[in-house]
């Protein structure tokens, strides 16, 4: 949907709002006209607008949120002019789910350009419908080159939607290169970085912030979490970006709390007045499920994140969860797995292993929520240890605590002869390409990969960070900010995000970082195996 028709449709709400409030106040002979107003003031609104997600062959996941008690309903084209469109009645949305919905549009075509307009109905007498919102998409394909762009990290450290700065500016670039699909590595939101109205950025500018109640403190109740998201889609450039782009979610830390796992401690943060993370975990995951336009697994495992989506021959994707299954952060240091070492958990490295083995698609893509070989920290522990929050521990020795469980991985990768891996990642705000290589590496039993890491899209930059040399990474490129800088607002220019073109004629895979203003900065080609 345009930038004008989002203006017009607010200016219209707006005067239907005003004209409502000053029915009371009319002489007997207009109470007809009001009644009119009334009428219109029953519509729902979409002010969220519309996103797909989890987009397969023949399948993709419509999401949309109504402002009260509604249904939603949507129907499909593949021209503009919706000549024999195709209608779906989708589920109710209700307070429960703070009025969001998400139905699966089935039976799609390959290769095709599909248009989509979506409306609520209330669930009154009236039956008042929302003024539709458009999208469009196009399908998967079995011979069609294949674009996607990726990233992560979305209104941290307080940088939140500047109207000044023309809002998250990045979602506009990524949407002008027309990728098939988006793969949000985790941070969808930042839950535990309050936004306030104005914040000083380097060089003493002020960054000034649209600012909603749910966003200017941390997040502790559900409608708090649900307000980050809701906050985000105030931007028009990413309702824009949500009407065009398929995506693929996944989630990290920020969904919930900094660094969150079984060691959190919140006793000391008096920011929060509820103590109990497996509770803010819990209201987390629910507002994340609620907003993500993602394919629900089912009964089994309501909330699971980790799935496979394929993209047809040229590519399948696999999205795993870093965050869910992990034991508690500390010196990951364990000589053998168990609880205190585990990262995925034996069921998501099963089915991953599993996955890779069945893959028939030339290019494995490992959509990760954290990189391999960087040294993040979480701090020290009660000794002065240090205590690690991603899977390298800082020792460039042989695997240890969680880098047994990626070990296992690549070994596996390396004794079922599966080509073509590349792992796509996000979390440590600067961009990077690794290229990691046994004959380097205290640990050798692997295949050489390449690891390339994106973002941020609309948060504070950091970096760069150290690699540990257990898998024998080297860095291709990088792009930080300068020694003894850090956290640089989305005025400094250094927010990116990843693209990939694979060519369906050679099936070369090709990357590319770009910036804030959709200046290509880096470039690399592998070539299948």
């Amino acid at each position: 949907m345009s930038q004008d028709r989002h203006s017009t449709q607010r200016r219209r709400l707006l005067h239907g709002g005003m004209a409502l409030a000053g029915a009371a106040l009319l002489p007997r002979h207009q109470v007809a006209s009001a009644a009119i107003v009334t009428a219109e003031a029953d519509r729902p609104l979409m002010a969220q607008g519309i996103q797909f997600g989890d987009m397969t062959l023949g399948n993709t996941m419509l999401w949309s949120r109504a402002d009260r008690p509604a249904r939603l309903i949507a129907e499909y084209a593949f021209d503009e002019a919706f000549t024999r469109p195709v209608r779906r009645v989708g589920p109710h949305a209700l307070e429960v789910t703070d009025f969001t919905a998400r139905m699966d549009l089935s039976g799609l075509p390959a290769d095709r350009t599909v248009y989509v307009r979506a409306w609520f109905e209330s669930l009154t007498n009236s039956r008042a419908t929302s003024e539709p919102v458009l999208g469009r998409f196009r399908t998967p394909a079995l011979q069609r080159n294949v674009r996607f762009v990726w990233g992560g990290d979305t209104a941290g450290q307080g940088w939140g939607i500047n109207p000044g700065f023309g809002g998250m500016r990045i979602y506009e670039q990524m949407r002008r290169v027309q990728p098939d699909f988006f793969i949000h590595s985790g941070d969808t939101i930042y839950a535990d970085g309050p936004i306030q109205a104005t914040v000083t950025a380097e060089n003493g500018q002020t960054w000034s912030n649209l600012v909603t109640p749910e966003v200017s403190k941390v997040a502790e109740t559900l409608d708090e979490y649900r307000g980050r998201y809701r906050y985000n889609l105030l931007d028009e450039n990413m309702r824009r970006f949500n009407a065009e782009v398929p995506q693929i979610w996944q989630w990290d830390d920020h969904e919930v709390t900094n660094n969150w796992s079984a060691s959190k401690d919140l006793s000391a943060d008096s920011r929060y007045t509820v103590k109990d993370v497996p509770l803010l975990i819990a209201r987390g995951s629910r507002a994340f499920q609620e907003y993500a336009p993602m394919r629900p697994y089912g009964a089994a495992e309501l909330e699971r994140v980790y799935r496979y989506i394929p993209y047809g021959p040229l590519l399948d994707v696999f999205v795993v969860d870093m965050r869910s299954y992990r034991g508690p952060n500390g010196t990951n240091l364990e000589a053998a797995e168990n609880d205190a070492s585990r990262y995925l958990g034996a069921e998501q490295l099963a089915w991953l292993k599993d996955g890779l083995r069945r893959s028939r698609a030339t290019w494995k893509v490992i959509a990760a929520d954290m990189p391999i070989g960087l040294n993040v920290g979480d701090g020290r522990d009660a000794n002065g240890n240090a205590r690690w929050e991603a899977i390298a521990n800082g020792n460039d020795g042989p695997a240890r605590g969680r880098e047994l469980e990626i070990a296992g991985v690549l070994r596996a990768i390396k004794q079922m002869a599966v080509r073509n891996v590349v792992w796509l990642t996000a979390d440590v705000h600067y961009c990077a390409a690794h290229q990691y290589d046994p004959s380097r590496a205290a640990l050798t039993d692997f295949d050489p990969f390449w690891e390339f890491v994106a973002g941020p899209l609309n948060a504070g930059t950091f970096g760069p960070n150290t690699l540990d040399g257990t898998f024998g990474p080297r860095v291709d490129f990088q792009k930080a900010p300068p020694p003894g800088q850090a956290n640089l607002s989305p005025y400094a220019r250094m927010q990116f995000f990843g693209e990939v073109n694979i060519d369906a004629a050679s099936r070369s895979f090709t990357v590319a970082f770009k910036d804030i203003d959709g200046q290509q900065i880096y470039s690399r080609t592998l070539v299948p195996a």
